[in-house]
């Protein structure tokens, strides 16, 4: 296949002509070039949508509620397509890929709805005769930077609720999986998003970032990616008082305490830190489990992380595909490398061949290790031991991240005391670390990021909030 940009309605040759070939994560093989864009298609493409966004932000609830509608209709249509897409770019096995559709047409759904539930709020003022509220009004143009691990879903979601807020977007998907950004313009433009409306342009995030970062047209830039990355966003959008939802790393931590049901924890432990070969933000990876159960722990999770299967994304069965990059297999070998070197024990795994590296499981890990903190975006699970639920604790806010988290007590006071104390921005109670829904408030605290998306924290982020009074009589002045 042979992609070129999308702006405002049209499929265009990037003007510099530049053009960027996508090998297959399946099997190797060409699978398709796009063309990749550069500053001057960037500010066509702001220019545009700055045009449309009046018009577009006095639609009616109903117009963009049936367009997203429409667009789920597409997405379920589609939806071997996208799956297709997904596993040759982005190196989905088939039920990642499967999972990604079905929650991407939820999430549409789920925008579709918040159409007509955006609203403000009266107020008894205490000036007599002074009627007081406030109205939601659309930002006008939103920047949308998407990550390669879940770039439909992700993407989509940014589309989703950016246009059901009446914004116009442009997306600018990772590098790595510029054909599936592609391919949600092709799904919102028949759909029937107005011409302007919606631009997506793949390139280099350092090409394009100052065009569409720092043109005065965007008001708010929503990023989902590295915190390096999302630091130098943010940087830039504070300079220019542009509003930011930063949705960033995480080194999560997955907590099981001595009173857990064993084998609960160590399937949903499992899920949390293998699919999609621990290429989550939300990954479960740092596995921190009280002393009376973790020699247990460590055995059986273990023989369970080996029968993951590991190979050809052809499997319809394959559990563990390939990473995304090659460089990737090298800093994790790294940090296993240093981790066992101060008297950390593998217990399986550490090798890889190509792209696809084994899962992993490394026992008896502790702070003073760079695997405990660092993000290895890979499927390697590290296991810590608490000497009680306090050491617990302590251990799982040791980290400069705080996006996701879970606990896997059935004490009731002791799961309220973790939900309460945690340093995340989510918590799980006996249930996996990876989570989401079209309607909750995802989002992490600290390196892990800043605002939350989904249903109407969604809409409240790409809204402006304004403050109207009526005076309905003639008001007293002190001068």
């Amino acid at each position: 296949m042979n992609k070129k940009l999308f702006i405002a309605g049209e499929w265009l040759a990037a003007e510099s002509g530049r053009k960027m070939e996508i090998v297959s994560l399946v099997n190797g093989k060409p699978y398709g070039t796009v063309d990749l864009g550069g500053q001057a298609d960037a500010r066509k493409a702001v220019e545009a949508a700055q045009a449309a966004a009046k018009a577009w932000g006095k639609s009616s609830p109903s117009e963009r509620e049936a367009i997203l509608l429409r667009a789920a209709d597409i997405i379920f249509r589609r939806r071997d397509d996208i799956v297709d897409i997904l596993q040759h770019e982005a190196g989905s096995t088939f039920g990642k890929a499967m999972f990604e559709v079905g929650f991407f047409e939820n999430i549409v759904r789920g925008a579709a709805g918040e159409c007509r539930r955006i609203s403000g709020t009266t107020y008894a003022s205490d000036i007599p005769g002074v009627f007081s509220y406030s109205i939601r009004r659309p930002l006008g143009v939103v920047v949308g930077i998407s990550p390669f691990n879940f770039p439909i879903l992700l993407g989509g979601k940014k589309l989703a609720f950016s246009l059901a807020a009446g914004n116009a977007i442009i997306l600018k998907p990772s590098e790595v999986t510029p054909l599936s950004g592609l391919l949600l313009a092709e799904i919102f433009h028949e759909a029937g998003v107005p011409a302007g409306v919606l631009s997506v342009i793949p390139g280099e995030g350092t090409e394009l970032g100052d065009a569409l970062i720092g043109h005065p047209a965007v008001k708010m830039v929503s990023f989902t990616g590295s915190t390096r990355v999302g630091k130098q966003i943010a940087e830039t959008c504070a300079a220019n008082l542009k509003k930011i939802t930063l949705e960033l790393g995480g080194k999560n931590p997955f907590i099981v305490l001595k009173d857990a049901d064993l084998d609960h924890a160590i399937q949903a432990a499992a899920f949390s830190a293998f699919i999609h070969q621990g290429q989550v933000c939300m990954a479960g990876s740092r596995i921190i489990v009280e002393k009376e159960l973790y020699d247990e722990f460590c055995d059986s999770f273990t023989a369970k992380a080996s029968t993951l299967k590991v190979g050809s994304l052809e499997g319809k069965d394959t559990v563990i595909g390939p990473l995304i990059r090659r460089s990737q297999c090298d800093m994790i070998g790294d940090l296993i490398e240093d981790a066992i070197s101060q008297g950390a024990r593998l217990m399986t795994g550490g090798k890889w061949d190509g792209h696809v590296f084994e899962p992993t499981v490394i026992a008896d890990v502790t702070a003073k290790m760079k695997i405990f903190h660092e993000e290895c975006f890979g499927p390697v699970a590290v296991i810590v031991k608490a000497e009680d639920a306090n050491h617990a604790l302590d251990l799982a806010n040791d980290t400069p991240y705080g996006l996701s988290s879970a606990i896997f007590t059935n004490d009731l006071k002791l799961a309220n005391f973790f939900t309460e104390n945690i340093e995340a921005g989510m918590v799980h109670v006996n249930g996996p670390s990876i989570r989401d829904e079209a309607i909750i408030p995802f989002g992490g605290v600290k390196n892990s990021g800043m605002g939350k998306e989904g249903g109407r924290y969604s809409i409240e982020e790409m809204t402006e909030l304004k403050w109207i009074t009526v005076q309905t009589d003639r008001g007293h002045f002190p001068f």
